[in-house]
């Protein structure tokens, strides 16, 4: 064991704007024994999410920040090599808040065991993990969408985005997702979305009116900015919004919020925001939905994978610069 070193991403600044390589540490430090109850994981994927770079602020948020010098929070998956707690044997696959870096100590009772035989590992990251927990819990719970009605979906080519939609026709709804370019919005049809909005090249408000005749009815939102002030002009009467994420705004230092938010006072409409941990206890119920839904075709999922845990700095701004499509995951070791 002594002889094995771990590589790791510490937050060595707090970013300002867009992040940079130089707001990290690229550190190594020897590989310690797990302690009582606790096993020690090879990480293989590692998730890259929007929320990391809130999480990099010293802000009041959902959790408590990542400290100067810590490793770097992200959700991972991986092999456990050693093992103190006789729930979780040597060679289990388990996924959970595991950070940047080859190797991780942690509390077993933390963690989740998955099979590899059932989906690709990279996959419980995705859909089956937080993305498709925030997808269907925010959708279902807070969207309460209903047969017939209309569904619109920001970033719908992202890691939610994509779940959220396809969920949507699941339960007898019109799809309608917002994304960046003709390739992302090809995929969205691909996967049975109604129609796709090209923001980079399309006029939004007109293609709203053009494809939600009746209003929108949900919309799920990932981007804020401007793409939420465009969609509150297109409300039906009693719209469900649901505030996932605002990625157009992370990098800035001042968020703009709504100007147009006096539609939900016309519409009578709602506006609430969703965090996923609040849903935590029923994450098992998700899971077995959505996996029955995959084995069934009904639900498809992309992931994005690039390899090389070196590369995490750039690899991270992909999300920011709208690169990727589906779930971007990073590629540590073959499995």
């Amino acid at each position: 064991m002594s002889t094995l070193v771990n590589h790791q991403f510490k937050l060595a600044r707090r970013p300002v704007g867009m992040v940079q390589r130089s707001d990290f540490e690229y550190a190594e430090a020897p590989v310690a024994e797990p302690g009582e109850g606790e096993v020690l994981v090879k990480i293989l994927y590692i998730s890259l999410d929007p929320a990391m770079r809130g999480w990099m602020n010293e802000v009041k948020s959902y959790v408590p920040p990542v400290g100067i010098g810590e490793v770097m929070r992200a959700g991972a998956v991986g092999r456990v090599i050693t093992s103190r707690d006789p729930n979780v044997a040597v060679g289990d696959h388990v996924v959970g808040v595991l950070g940047v870096q080859e190797y991780a100590l942690a509390k077993a009772k933390g963690l989740t065991k998955v099979d590899p035989k059932l989906v690709p590992l990279p996959v419980y990251l995705g859909t089956l993990g937080m993305p498709g927990m925030t997808a269907y819990f925010g959708l279902l719970e807070i969207g309460q969408p209903k047969v017939g009605e209309t569904v619109v979906v920001s970033g719908a080519a992202g890691a939610v985005g994509q779940v959220v939609g396809q969920i949507a026709k699941i339960k007898g709804c019109r799809a309608v997702g917002i994304a960046g370019g003709a390739d992302k919005c090809a995929y969205l049809r691909s996967i049975g979305f109604d129609a796709a909005i090209d923001y980079k090249h399309e006029d939004v408000k007109a293609a709203l009116k053009q494809h939600c005749p009746k209003g929108v009815d949900v919309y799920f939102d990932n981007v804020g900015g401007e793409i939420l002030d465009i969609v509150l002009t297109q409300l039906a009467m009693h719209a469900r919004i649901v505030i996932c994420g605002a990625i157009s705004q992370y990098n800035e230092s001042k968020m703009k919020g709504p100007s147009n938010y006096m539609s939900l006072l016309v519409n009578r409409a709602m506006m609430k925001g969703m965090v996923v941990f609040d849903y935590a206890s029923r994450y098992g119920e998700a899971a077995r939905e959505m996996a029955g839904w995959m084995a069934a075709g009904q639900l498809k999922t992309r992931e994005d994978v690039v390899e090389g845990l070196e590369t995490f700095p750039e690899t991270l701004l992909m999300l920011f610069k709208g690169e990727n499509t589906g779930k971007l995951v990073l590629k540590v070791a073959d499995a």
